[in-house]
């Protein structure tokens, strides 16, 4: 995140930021070597800065779409997904900007925003890792799709993605170190359990403003699911567009394999503010159900259910890991 429109208000940011992190709960990153937990959750320090940012300078508006997830629940798939079905009469399937873009070039993420937001077509997309609560109020006027997935499959695959980006001069997050932090809420927008209930309490009482899926059900009826997007963003599928396959056409376009096989893919880098760059092959693993079980002992699978059980007990969510 670059210059803000207001030096002085922005040097009083970065004064108040500076001052919670000396005075913020510290606990171990997964990519950084510190987190620190602002209000209820945990952030890298440059997380913690941009929220602040976004609070004071982020402009909303009633159009505007989001897509919400926690760390390695279908982010990626889902911003594919939205795009090319809110952009369906913009592109043809033979000549799409997905074939040369990675998803996140066509979805930037709340986080990482230079200020003033210029350059959007309406309606604006915006991704986040944030947890509702996290987010200005004046972000309820638009419209959020969230992504949740097994918890089990999310710290497997969250621990295999930090790897890869963790920083050079720490010592390597083994498994076992990674899942004790996991359990105990500490990794980065973590708690795990605490994020998917800030959307699905949000759901709860706006259900027309937030559309709540599942990563399993996506990979299992991603043609329901498309349709699902398509009429919630304010676009949906006609009777003609299904007769010409076009849902079908959308869920072959962003596909694991067409979009992991792209040599955007295979060997562009993605880069989010000044700090962070992510070689695009590294959101293309497996994208499976059930992975998590090449990795977790039967005592990991049992505590990571009982913790999720409790979590969720009264709350009508059911996540694939209870069934």
């Amino acid at each position: 995140m670059s210059s803000a429109p207001d030096d002085m208000e922005y040097n009083k940011i970065c004064e108040k930021h500076k001052h919670l992190i000396e005075t913020l709960p510290k606990g171990n990153g997964w990519r950084v070597q510190h987190l620190y937990n602002y209000n209820g959750f945990w952030l890298p320090p440059m997380i913690i800065k941009n929220n602040l940012l976004i609070h004071t300078y982020f402009k909303s508006q009633p159009t505007d779409i989001y897509l919400a997830s926690f760390m390695k629940s279908g982010n990626t798939w889902l911003k594919a997904l939205m795009f090319s079905t809110l952009n369906r009469h913009r592109y043809t399937f033979s000549n799409h900007f997905l074939h040369k873009h990675n998803p996140h070039s066509a979805f930037p993420f709340l986080e990482f925003l230079s200020y003033p937001v210029t350059g959007f077509t309406v309606p604006r997309l915006f991704a986040t890792h944030s947890a509702r609560t996290l987010l200005p109020d004046c972000m309820s006027s638009g419209r959020f799709v969230y992504v949740c997935r097994d918890p089990k499959d999310v710290l497997v695959s969250k621990w295999l993605f930090m790897s890869r980006l963790r920083a050079k001069d720490l010592p390597p997050l083994s498994l076992e170190d990674a899942f004790e932090l996991f359990c105990r809420g500490v990794s980065e927008y973590g708690p795990y359990w605490e994020h998917v209930m800030s959307y699905w309490r949000a759901n709860l009482e706006y259900p027309d403003k937030i559309l709540f899926v599942k990563y399993e059900e996506v990979k299992k009826h991603p043609e329901v699911v498309v349709r699902k997007l398509a009429a919630f963003m304010g676009k949906p599928i006609t009777e003609e567009e299904e007769e010409k396959g076009v849902v079908r056409e959308i869920v072959k376009l962003c596909s694991f394999e067409n979009l992991s096989n792209l040599d955007v893919n295979k060997n562009g880098v993605e880069k989010f503010g000044d700090m962070v760059e992510v070689e695009n092959h590294t959101y293309f693993r497996k994208g499976e159900i059930g992975d998590w079980k090449n990795y977790l002992s039967e005592e990991m699978k049992e505590r990571v259910d009982r913790i999720t059980y409790e979590k969720l007990r009264g709350s009508g969510l059911i996540l694939t890991t209870m069934v």
